[in-house]
């Protein structure tokens, strides 16, 4: 099964995650099928770079079958570009 998952990047507390998409199976920072985005945490929404997210290639994931986590749904849905 394929999930739409963070992989944890950056220093010690001070986090920067990558969107990918992954086989759920797999540990959080292994191997990925594809990085669709960013999100660092420590900047605000209000500025661009926060987040970015390939809705196009998520769309296309999605509709193939591939599932959300929790927090990526969280996050597409404050971003409100889709659902």
């Amino acid at each position: 099964m394929v999930i739409i998952r963070l992989a944890r990047y950056g220093r010690k507390k001070l986090p920067i995650y990558n969107i990918v998409i992954a086989d759920r199976r797999r540990f959080r920072n292994s191997k990925f099928i594809k990085k669709i985005g960013f999100y660092n945490p420590f900047i605000s929404f209000k500025y661009k770079k926060s987040i970015y997210i390939n809705i196009s290639v998520l769309n296309k994931w999605l509709k193939n079958g591939a599932l959300l986590s929790n927090r990526v749904f969280y996050l597409v849905k404050k971003y409100k570009k889709i659902i």
